[in-house]
């Protein structure tokens, strides 16, 4: 029988989103649940589990029609071992051999990586990146990760640790971040964050929605807060610039719905704080494949692993 068939999944620290892609990556079906839901790292393995096994049932499918099952995680992913290190917003994940695990639960083969590296690879295959070869993939939620592609090929990094912008040190001393280190580019710019120095501003039922909003009405507050937020990521991502001499930075995630003033913000710090070849060079995007673009990644990983 021909595998006609992908089961992609991507865990946030917020969400746990399930698909089924078919053998052209484009989703048939998908769920999402709460990860807060499930109470610790064995229930929420055996959520994941279930979830792939419900896609099966459900949808009367046999398993010799699936290639296999590609899985997203936020945190440092031992892609070829399939171990998870740890989780930085996910409590008590510690060198997890998630891959072992799930295969035995579902009797397909299953491959893991960072989910932001999944990310990048479905922008630059089939996204706001496509046609560009050097490029950092960034998303902004509950985590602030990052993809890197160098010479068109997916950069891992020795422990295929590489890409974590978010833990990028923005000063000697400051909030603590989930990683366990102080002043991460997360600890400012992450959703967690982001939404107790709202609240300050704007009131307890203040949302990263209702921001979005109210900036893009002009609000003089909610202006100026993007407009802080997209400086603090604008000095980080000027010294990747430095660093790497990008092509193209694609940003997505929750946060980038701030859109125009976040983007404008970024783009000015760049500018001023790159070095002038460098920052001239550099295109920022939006990314185009939304919340799908973890799943979709999934789909191109299990696909050039596993495909015969």
């Amino acid at each position: 029988m021909v595998k006609k068939f992908i089961i992609a999944i991507d865990l946030g620290g917020t969400n746990l989103k399930c698909a089924l892609l078919d053998g052209s990556l484009k989703i048939k079906t998908k769920s999402s649940f709460s990860t807060k839901s499930f109470k610790n790292k064995k229930e929420l393995i055996g959520g994941i589990a279930g979830a792939i096994n419900s896609f099966i049932s459900e949808l009367k499918l046999s398993k010799d029609s699936i290639l296999g099952v590609g899985i997203g995680l936020p945190g440092p992913v031992d892609t070829f071992k399939g171990i998870v290190h740890f989780l930085p917003n996910i409590p008590g994940w510690k060198d997890v051999c998630l891959k072992e695990v799930l295969e035995r639960e579902t009797n397909l083969p299953v491959i893991i990586d960072n989910d932001v590296k999944l990310m990048a690879l479905s922008e630059y295959r089939a996204g706001s990146a496509k046609g560009y070869s050097n490029v950092l993939c960034l998303t902004l939620g509950t985590g602030v990760g990052g993809g890197l592609i160098i010479g068109n090929s997916l950069y891992r990094g020795k422990d295929n640790a590489a890409g974590e912008i978010g833990h990028i040190p923005l000063n000697e001393d400051g909030p603590v971040c989930g990683c366990g280190s102080q002043a991460c580019l997360e600890a400012y710019v992450g959703n967690a964050r982001i939404i107790k120095e709202a609240r300050k501003l704007f009131g307890p039922d203040i949302t990263l929605e209702k921001m979005s909003q109210l900036a893009a009405a002009n609000n003089t507050k909610a202006v100026k807060f993007w407009d802080g937020v997209g400086k603090k990521l604008g000095l980080a991502l000027a010294g990747i610039v430095n660093l790497l001499n990008l092509d193209a930075i694609v940003i997505g995630g929750g946060v980038s719905c701030a859109g125009r003033v976040l983007f404008k913000s970024v783009k000015q710090v760049i500018r001023l704080r790159a070095m002038s070849v460098q920052a001239k060079r550099v295109k920022i995007f939006k990314a185009s494949l939304g919340n799908d673009a973890g799943l979709i990644g999934a789909g191109y990983l299990v696909r050039e692993r596993l495909a015969i």
